[in-house]
């Protein structure tokens, strides 16, 4: 395992069992070919897995042991043991007929007073974790660079995309010029014309996502200024990007995947660049503001005055 996923692991709690299956999906695209037939071996087979030594489980997929580990500790487990044991949890949950996990805090027939209160703690604890892991050193070099620039381009696709128009949108309301790209071919031709006093803002949960980074790239070397938001400091996008601001990464699970848990620290990350380029441009930012208020006021008024 590269340093670099070691960093991006460490400290985070292992996966519960329920979590392992949705777990291999948003990783198996950054595994090489040996690691993912491991993986795909012991989401399928947990009971059949956690019999297995790490010897006979490296057999059985045709890897090697050191590949075995480096699956285990990529899917967040210390080692091969602590995944046998997960298996075996797993396995043992599958056998006993209880209803099967939606998160891996919440069955299938939880209260929805239960799932509300559950999804509450959840959220709470993204927001925490993002806010303890926050660079404000980074963030504030983020904003000083969006409060003087000539234009804003911000890039997500998925989830990430709703986030980057919600960014767009605060900005154009204190009066700065920015557009969100979820288009990879439109993010890229606007990227070219990016210079020195612009700022493109990279915002991908995974760090990986191609259409996000390409468009990065491009303003990267035509000389703007250029933001990472993922939850992945090693990942890919991040060798684009002057300053990185990292989320929280989650737990994944079957029905909440990382495309809802990302998304809540993404927009945290979102309100403190939007705050601190209003603090930064408050005399400019504020008139806007109000104009705006004031132009939609007329929507917001019922009909005949009622």
């Amino acid at each position: 395992m590269t340093q670099d996923v070691k960093e991006i692991f460490a400290g985070e709690a292992p996966p519960a069992p329920a979590a392992l299956a949705a777990k291999v999906r948003t990783l198996a695209p950054s595994m090489t070919r040996s690691m993912q037939r491991v993986a795909e071996a012991v989401a399928a087979d947990p009971a059949g897995c956690a019999a297995l030594t790490v010897t006979g489980l490296a057999e059985l997929t045709g890897t090697s042991e050191a590949t075995v580990v480096r699956t285990a500790r990529l899917l967040g487990y210390p080692g091969y043991r602590d995944l046998r044991l997960a298996l075996a949890g797993l396995a043992a949950q599958q056998q006993s007929g209880r209803a099967p996990a939606v998160t891996a805090d919440i069955a299938v027939d939880d209260p929805i007073a239960d799932v509300v209160a559950k999804l509450a703690y959840d959220e709470q604890q993204t927001l925490a974790d993002t806010a303890a892991g926050l660079d404000t050193v980074q963030l504030g070099a983020a904003v000083a660079a969006l409060a003087v620039a000539r234009r804003i381009d911000i890039y997500g696709v998925g989830a990430s995309g709703l986030v980057a128009q919600d960014l767009a949108q605060k900005l154009l309301r204190i009066g700065l010029i920015a557009h969100s790209h979820s288009d990879p071919h439109l993010a890229v031709t606007n990227a070219v014309q990016l210079r020195a006093k612009d700022v493109a803002i990279a915002i991908t949960h995974s760090g990986s996502t191609g259409d996000v980074i390409e468009p990065l790239r491009v303003a990267f070397e035509h000389g703007a200024t250029t933001v990472a938001i993922t939850g992945r400091p090693g990942g890919p996008v991040t060798q684009y990007a002057d300053h990185i601001l990292t989320t929280s990464t989650a737990r994944e699970s079957e029905l909440r995947p990382a495309a809802m848990s990302s998304r809540t620290s993404q927009l945290l990350v979102v309100d403190c660049l939007f705050v601190g380029v209003a603090q930064r441009t408050y005399e400019t930012a504020a008139p806007a503001l109000s104009a705006s208020y004031e132009a939609l006021a007329h929507r917001h008024t019922p009909r005949g005055g009622r």
